[in-house]
């Protein structure tokens, strides 16, 4: 028999609450047809079939979710022969890809066991409960129970759900310990719904901030650039700037808002642009990260307009190694991001001036990229830092005069 996972001597997990579909709002019409078929194969097997995770969490606040996870009591090598297009992923604690066409894929995961089994290195898997309480948080431990419809609740999700709070599950002490990166996801949901964190979870983040640098970096940095690309970055800011987590994270960019506080200011007021386009599907991902990163270069000797119009990709990019050093992405965002930063700082000496930009800058295939981003930036650049910003009008197509 499973064994029971204690959170702290003398707990022990309530019984489920489990809520019938006519009292929930999640319909199978708003869950995907790949994880409804892969659903339905397993319970069709005899295994328990759940959708679990975050798409439970995002579905009942009415929100669209990004991917449909599987939770099941099958063990992953029942699950790869229950699905021909899949992939067992994963050493220390392996799940299955399921693929489909046009590339996409549903994640089924074996319900796991008490945590501190896992410490020594064993592949441990356990019971429904015992997985709802290995979770982060409560609204992250919600199933979806595709046998009759109902949504399973063991850790008290759905009531913080509808109060707007994010509690971490068990003892803060011992879960951020465990793992620090639960800290940025505890910052996230409450940035992302507008979500209070509740005061035990919160005081263990303050007092447990310094261990989110035993991470490994590209772990944070994925966390990281969730955030900064997911349409959330304002509120996540404030709260990583009040919790200290922002500090850890990128201490010379901390340094230098607390240094020039109308930097912060404008890094907000830019964030706050980016999270509505983002929303819209209007700004991808170098340009969020352009706006994110504009205000640190300003601070770092790039705010007094340059003597004469150059390109500065060096000094961009020697900048840009001091916040990111460690948190290295893909090289192709990478770049991107540079290229957009440096053009722009470019463009930047001709609108200060007052000149037309050359033809060998306004040919470019990002030129409209670069005038978008000038419009978000340099007004509220005036804004802030009292310089003289005046953005070229567009001109206006003369009608051609027909001939007598």
């Amino acid at each position: 028999m499973p064994k029971q996972l204690e959170l702290f001597p003398g707990y022990a997990p309530p019984e489920p609450r489990i809520v019938p579909r006519s009292e929930h709002p999640i319909s199978r019409r708003m869950i995907s047809r790949e994880a409804l078929k892969v659903l339905y194969r397993l319970h069709d097997a005899g295994y328990l079939a759940y959708l679990v995770g975050g798409s439970v969490r995002d579905l009942l606040l009415g929100l669209t979710p990004k991917d449909f996870d599987v939770g099941t009591d099958a063990r992953p090598e029942e699950i790869r022969r229950l699905f021909r297009a899949s992939r067992i992923i994963g050493r220390r604690f392996r799940l299955v890809h399921v693929y489909f066409r046009g590339g996409k894929f549903v994640e089924v995961v074996t319900f796991r066991g008490p945590e501190d089994l896992e410490e020594e290195e064993e592949e441990v898997y356990g019971t429904p409960q015992q997985d709802a309480f290995r979770r982060d948080l409560t609204i992250n431990a919600l199933f979806y129970n595709i046998a009759d419809f109902t949504i399973v609740d063991y850790v008290g999700g759905l009531e913080d759900l509808r109060r707007g709070i994010i509690r971490i599950i068990g003892d803060p002490d011992i879960r951020f310990t465990r793992d620090p990166v639960r800290m940025l996801r505890a910052i996230r949901h409450a940035a992302r719904a507008g979500f209070e964190i509740e005061p035990r979870t919160w005081e263990g983040i303050l007092k447990h901030r310094e261990k989110i640098r035993l991470c490994s970096p590209y772990r944070l940095r994925d966390e990281w650039l969730k955030d900064v690309t997911g349409g959330w970055s304002e509120p996540w800011l404030s709260l990583m700037f009040k919790s200290g987590l922002f500090r850890e994270i990128f201490p010379s960019y901390h340094r230098t808002l607390v240094a020039f506080p109308p930097t912060q200011k404008f890094l907000s007021r830019l964030l706050s642009v980016s999270d509505r386009l983002l929303s819209e599907g209007q700004l991808s991902q170098a340009e969020a990260l352009t706006l994110f990163l504009y205000p640190y270069l300003l601070a770092h000797g790039f705010g007094k307009p340059p003597s004469r119009p150059e390109r500065p990709t060096r000094e961009v990019e020697k900048r840009l190694l001091e916040i990111l050093g460690s948190y290295r992405f893909c090289r192709e965002l990478f770049e991107e991001t540079l290229l957009l930063l440096s053009s722009l700082l470019y463009y930047r000496y001709f609108v200060l001036k007052g000149k037309t930009p050359p033809r060998k800058l306004t040919r470019k295939s990002y030129f409209p990229l670069l005038l978008r981003l000038s419009e978000i930036i340099f007004p509220r650049e005036k804004e802030f830092f009292n310089l003289e910003v005046s953005l070229p009008k567009k001109k206006k197509k003369r009608k051609r005069r027909g001939h007598a």
